[in-house]
């Protein structure tokens, strides 16, 4: 690859992840270096970082950064903080991969973890001829200016609105 493109998977449907892990696979397949962050996510439930580690998939699990969303007593500040390192490390190790997947990206936006103009910032400082991805609910409109690829995930009819619980391998 000698030019690096911004994907972006948001939306409020179901799939991100999954459209995320399986560009991941894809990548591997090819021979590419693949780096697969995770922010927001306390444990891995969906089981695609425990598959990716057999694939030989780098994975990064930012279990620290918690949503105020779900997590009232956050104290935002040292998260947005803590935030901010954690993607300055991202950049920093970004040249050892050819693919890095920053799974809910978007939602540190959307949470009020950091600032639109800092993911802005983030995606202007990424190093060129790197394909970066990031997904989430909420990505905001100066986000989708920078990428290449932008994919609405559009719930249309999922069996929770009925009150099926989630099922093991399917949605988590």
């Amino acid at each position: 690859m000698k030019k690096g493109l911004i994907h972006i998977y948001t939306g409020e449907g179901k799939g991100k992840t999954t459209a995320a892990v399986g560009l991941a696979v894809r990548a591997k397949s090819r021979g590419l270096r693949v780096l697969f962050a995770q922010f927001m996510k306390t444990r891995d439930n969906g089981g695609e970082t425990a598959l990716l580690n057999r694939l030989s998939i780098d994975v990064k699990l930012y279990s620290d950064i918690k949503s105020p969303l779900f997590y009232p007593d956050v104290d935002i500040e040292s998260m947005r903080n803590t935030t901010l390192e954690r993607l300055n490390e991202l950049i920093s190790i970004s040249m050892d991969y050819d693919v890095i997947i920053i799974d809910e990206f978007n939602n540190l936006v959307r949470s009020g973890i950091i600032s639109e103009r800092d993911a802005v910032d983030f995606i202007d400082r990424f190093p060129e001829g790197k394909e970066l991805v990031l997904t989430g609910r909420g990505a905001t409109e100066g986000m989708i200016r920078r990428a290449d690829y932008v994919t609405y995930m559009k719930g249309i009819k999922h069996p929770h609105n009925k009150g099926e619980p989630a099922r093991e391998g399917i949605e988590f």
